[in-house]
């Protein structure tokens, strides 16, 4: 059958109102409009139903008519306030924070260990474990100011806070002065103690959209971004950085000038530049150098992972505080040996207990149904790929070799090849729970689960994983993996 090319209309013909009508075969024939169809095309109709085309002499009043559907208001953090300040040096804007609320929040930060803002470990459910174990300064999950400002609802979420969270903090990740005003007056009416603004972040995600480390390029835009900030919300902040944006560790003594200068309460040193990520050791020395420069509290972060690293980065480098991330993550009980002075080596129970812990705070958190399981098995089985990593470290043995190979993965490879060589026959529940395989970390979140509270339960459980056959392929895997990856023991670490 032959293809019909579409007719188009000619604008006289439309003016004429003429129709086309007829089979889908044929060239439709031309018929004119009736005045109903006219009417329906260029009018409305009114109360009685007769026709009233616009320009006639009509009685119809524009009440008669639908009224249009409202359109909805547009959410846009940027433009959610009017008394937002400007960021620029000679801004008329009155400070909300006081320097009482200041000199306050300094003081309850001194000599403390934060608990870092962590992306998916720092979730409620961790951070209160923390707390159970001595931490005192704990920050939320980064939030994404403008994902906030739309009210998504998993960045709602990360404002949350625990009723034993002494000292909480919201980080925010935002380059845009009333998107973060507006942001950090959400997070201080949640609950927030102060706000955190996320310089240092170096994953791909947060540098593509100029958050995180890529503030680190410009100071004097930092400056404006801090200053801005610092004006309009009603709490104390403080900014994390790095050493820099690039390889080069120079631009940190800009950077915490320019923090300084801006105004914010304190100043959170991650001891490595964006390029380094965590393959470097981190730098002590300078973050001392540092706080010596400045006027303003430092903050030191990095490779600090127990009880005598932490006394001693804080006495080599005069810092103000301290902030632990993956030393958390792998034993979060870090702050009780802090608080201690001493180390605390738990037993394999006493870890499940720990674990056991963890679980039913995120049985809280997401409530003990089908769907709580499934959010839980999305963190718990996460967290395992940290917990295994726990070995003892007694700084009788370990002390010397904290300063001679500071690099966190660094010492827990070579006391790892170290425990390999010595051919310890470590029990099978202690060597479950050193097992990397992410099925293993899957399995004994499952069991924890199944558990129900119960340790007894647990230890049950764990046991009989352990004897089933699966640690030892799970091992073997984990062995042909480091063989093919040349990782010599542990040389990487997730997050």
């Amino acid at each position: 059958m032959a293809l019909v090319a579409p007719l188009r209309l000619p604008a006289r013909a439309l003016r004429a109102g003429v129709s086309y009508r007829g089979g889908a075969s044929a060239r439709c024939a031309r018929q004119p409009w009736s005045a109903a169809q006219r009417t329906r095309h260029r009018g409305f109709a009114t109360a009685d139903g007769s026709a009233v085309v616009p320009g006639d002499d009509a009685t119809a009043t524009a009440d008669d008519a639908a009224p249009p559907k409202p359109k909805a208001p547009h959410v846009d953090g940027r433009r959610s306030y009017a008394d937002v300040p400007n960021g620029l040096e000679d801004s008329p804007a009155q400070r909300l924070v006081t320097e009482e609320q200041l000199a306050s929040f300094r003081a309850s930060i001194k000599n403390e260990l934060f608990l870092a803002p962590l992306t998916k470990g720092g979730n409620l459910p961790f951070r209160r474990l923390c707390v159970d174990f001595g931490c005192n300064v704990t920050v939320s999950e980064m939030v994404f100011a403008r994902f906030l400002l739309r009210r998504n609802p998993v960045e709602k979420a990360r404002l949350r806070r625990h009723p034993s969270e002494k000292l909480f903090g919201v980080q925010l990740a935002t380059n845009q002065i009333v998107e973060g005003v507006n942001a950090g007056r959400l997070a201080a009416e949640a609950g927030a103690d102060f706000i955190d603004l996320n310089c240092g972040c170096p994953i791909h995600e947060t540098w593509k959209r100029g958050l995180g480390a890529a503030l680190l390029k410009k100071p004097k835009k930092l400056e404006r971004l801090v200053r801005g900030i610092a004006e309009g919300v009603p709490l104390p902040l403080t900014v994390k950085i790095r050493l820099g944006a690039g390889s080069s560790e120079a631009p940190v003594h800009q950077l915490a000038e320019a923090v300084e200068r801006a105004g914010a309460a304190a100043v959170v040193i991650h001891g490595r530049t964006k390029e380094q990520r965590y393959t470097r050791a981190a730098n002590w020395d300078l973050i001392g150098e540092i706080q010596r420069e400045r006027g303003i509290p430092v903050v030191g972060n990095g490779d600090i992972l127990t009880h005598y690293e932490h006394r001693d980065r804080l006495q080599r480098s005069g810092a103000y505080a301290a902030m632990t991330g993956r030393g958390a993550l792998i034993k979060p009980w870090i702050f009780k040996e802090v608080a201690d002075g001493a180390e605390w080596a738990p037993t394999p129970e006493e870890r499940v207990e720990v674990y056991l812990r963890l679980c039913g705070y995120f049985k809280d958190h997401f409530y003990a149904d089908d769907l709580g399981r499934k959010r839980t098995m999305e963190f718990l089985p996460w967290h395992f790929g940290f917990f295994c990593r726990y070995r003892p470290l007694p700084e009788d043995t370990y002390g010397a070799m904290a300063s001679e190979h500071p690099l966190l993965q660094t010492r827990l490879g070579i006391v790892a090849a170290a425990e390999e060589k010595s051919g310890a026959d470590l029990p099978k529940i202690e060597r479950l729970l050193r097992c990397e395989s992410e099925e293993a970390h899957l399995r004994l979140s499952e069991a924890l689960w199944d558990a129900d509270g119960s340790l007894e339960k647990a230890m049950e459980l764990f046991e009989s994983i352990a004897h089933d056959g699966s640690l030892e392929r799970w091992e073997a895997e984990a062995a042909a993996s480091d063989r093919d990856n040349g990782m010599g023991g542990g040389d990487t670490m997730q997050g």
